[in-house]
């Protein structure tokens, strides 16, 4: 596919609704991790959590990570 084949508003909207589900089933795992945590004892209020998120594109062979640390304060 060329560039002047590809439709750029319909990819960028396929782009936006998946990083939107994404974003939206992240955040929930998150929380719902951290708040079990919190319960079991496991962490603390003021506690960090390591996050690493993979992004793949297995047919274009591109792996991405992004790792972060995340605050309880």
């Amino acid at each position: 596919m060329s560039n002047a084949s590809l439709d750029e508003d319909k990819f960028n909207l396929e782009i936006r609704k998946f990083l939107k589900v994404v974003g939206i089933t992240s955040q929930r795992e998150i929380e719902q991790a951290v708040r079990a945590a919190l319960e079991a004892g496991t962490l603390k209020p003021g506690d960090s959590v390591a996050a690493k998120v993979t992004l793949e594109l297995p047919g274009l062979g591109v792996e991405h990570v992004i790792s972060e640390q995340l605050d309880l304060a």
